[in-house]
């Protein structure tokens, strides 16, 4: 099975947990970039990853790495046999 080289509209907003509409204002403002396909817009797979990292600020980053490490220091036992099942 081959990897989807483009996007929808539809598609990248399920990712993002935002509307259509959001999508399409990002499009317009340049935060995303997007190709016009008939009267649709399509996101390539190569663009995916500018997009993603920029939902999240440097701080926000930090601040889950700090929670997945405390999670991990506390509970990694129990998540070690919850894996297992």
């Amino acid at each position: 099975m081959t990897e989807k080289k483009v996007f929808s509209t539809t598609e990248l907003a399920k990712i993002l947990g935002i509307s259509r509409i959001a999508v399409y204002k990002r499009i317009k403002k340049g935060q995303i970039k997007a190709i016009k396909y008939g009267r649709d817009f399509v996101i390539e797979r190569k663009d995916m990853g500018d997009i993603l990292q920029k939902e999240l600020t440097e701080a926000q980053k930090k601040e889950i790495d700090q929670a997945v490490r405390k999670t991990v220091k506390e509970y990694g036992e129990t998540l070690k046999l919850l894996g297992r099942t």
